[in-house]
């Protein structure tokens, strides 16, 4: 019998084909695998003598999905952002102007510290949104955190962004990108356009192709306010998805941003095509960007598509905590339909795992504590004040009560990178001093001037 790195104990969420909970179970890690799941004293006799992590009171789940994050430079200006902008201020006076003065050093502290706080509330994988200027700044953080993810680099060839280029050579940095990130590792890459109406026709359709061709996923903004859809009927005669649908844009390679502000035949196109939407809720709140008017979102679940939840960036959702976005996910989805029946923890805590893992096309490797599977592994505390008396269903308590702040240790691909609430691969009190300098650097030199609105004293 070969032996075994771990044996993780508690009350297993696998998230299977019959989202079976394994009470009094285990899991037991060989080689970055999960290489059985079972009852604890199996597996403890199958693995006699291997070190264990959790307890009868853990929760045991699979490493949560952020299918949309921004890593690069908002952390700077995170929580200073006055919340009561009005609409497009947030990102053209605060976020482009500061992008214009980052450093790589900048990239990579602020990656290395949103992926540190991601790990810690049991994010173990993180789809980047766009990196503007360094993106393998981006990847050196992603690995020295020891988290799985993928890279993009921004591409538009539209005037006025900053490194926009004509498309053929946006689409050499992209393949330049992807080929030195091969498939297979833990950091690799996607073909990532800024999205909205800042890429031609030439340049989307060729990103798209480029996608397809390498195996890579193409994500994109698109549709987070009404804005796009205007643009686009206004250009092209047809509503965004609709015109790239027909430009043959669309497929299962594709993971859209937002995608809010969507008709029904939008929807059609996206569930036909099989495309991706990634959905990050506490943006469009906290922006008032129109969510509940429709809430799309949920009727391309109901119809069958692929949803996914995202945390977005510090000017819109300042919290990289996948659980508090699928408790609020599943409120708006219950609140907008004024049916409390339809959607539920169950269902948002999917999104976050296995259904987020199949939108980012990654199913074959995580989302679900299987055999065979990465061992992407969170261990909840459920030994606290708001965990007693403990629910005979685990998953309502950990979604609308338990949040990351539960969370004590993370695994990704067998390695412990979270140990009792603290990243084991970073040493994060290194970091506080070089944010706050970082912070003060480029104040000083793009001269945005966060202040708090209430006098300090």
């Amino acid at each position: 019998m070969s032996g075994a790195d771990w044996v993780i104990t508690g009350d297993i969420v696998t998230m299977d084909a019959e989202r079976a909970i394994v009470s009094g179970g285990a899991v037991a890690v060989a080689d970055g695998k999960i290489a059985a799941v079972g009852k604890a004293d199996e597996l403890r006799a199958q693995y006699p003598g291997t070190p264990e992590r959790g307890s009868a009171e853990s929760l045991v789940v699979p490493g949560f999905v952020n299918a949309h994050q921004h890593l690069t430079a908002d952390r700077l200006v995170a929580s200073a952002i006055p919340d009561d902008l009005p609409p497009g201020a947030a990102i053209f006076e605060w976020i482009v102007p500061l992008h214009e003065y980052v450093t790589g050093d900048d990239d990579e502290l602020t990656t290395t510290l949103g992926l540190i706080e991601a790990a810690a509330n049991g994010i173990t994988t993180t789809i980047d949104a766009g990196t503007v200027a360094h993106p393998d700044r981006v990847a050196q953080a992603m690995a020295a955190v020891g988290v799985r993810g993928a890279v993009g680099r921004w591409g538009s060839d539209a005037d006025g962004l900053p490194q926009s280029a004509p498309a053929p050579e946006v689409i050499d940095a992209q393949r330049d990108l992807i080929e030195r990130y091969p498939p297979g590792g833990l950091v690799e890459t996607s073909v990532t356009l800024v999205g909205h109406d800042l890429m031609s026709d030439d340049l989307v359709t060729a990103a798209a192709d480029l996608a397809r061709s390498t195996g890579r996923r193409l994500s994109f903004h698109l549709s987070p306010t009404p804005d796009d859809a205007a643009r686009y009927l206004e250009r092209t005669g047809h509503r965004p998805l609709v015109h790239l649908d027909r430009l043959g844009v669309l497929g299962p390679s594709v993971l859209v941003g937002h995608a809010v502000h969507v008709d029904e035949a939008e929807v059609e196109a996206l569930v036909r095509t099989g495309t991706a939407v990634a959905s990050c809720p506490w943006a469009y709140l906290r922006l008032g960007q129109g969510l509940t008017k429709r809430f799309a979102h949920l009727d391309l679940w109901r119809r069958g598509g692929r949803l996914s939840l995202g945390c977005d960036t510090e000017n819109a959702g300042d919290a990289v905590d996948g659980l508090r976005a699928a408790a609020l996910f599943a409120g708006l989805a219950k609140d907008t339909a004024g049916d409390p029946t339809e959607f539920g923890a169950h269902h948002a805590f999917e999104l976050l795992t296995i259904a987020g893992a199949e939108a980012v096309g990654m199913a074959d490797r995580i989302g679900s504590l299987e055999h065979g599977k990465a061992a992407d592994i969170v261990i909840v505390d459920r030994s606290g004040p708001a965990w007693q008396p403990p629910s005979p269903d685990p998953i309502l308590q950990l979604v609308w009560a338990g949040g990351g702040r539960s969370v004590t240790d993370v695994f990704v691909d067998g390695r412990l990178v979270v140990d009792g609430g603290r990243c084991t691969t970073v040493d994060t009190d290194s970091l506080r001093s070089e944010a706050r300098r970082a912070v003060q650097q480029i104040m000083a030199r793009s001269g945005i001037r966060p202040h708090s609105r209430w006098p300090m004293r």
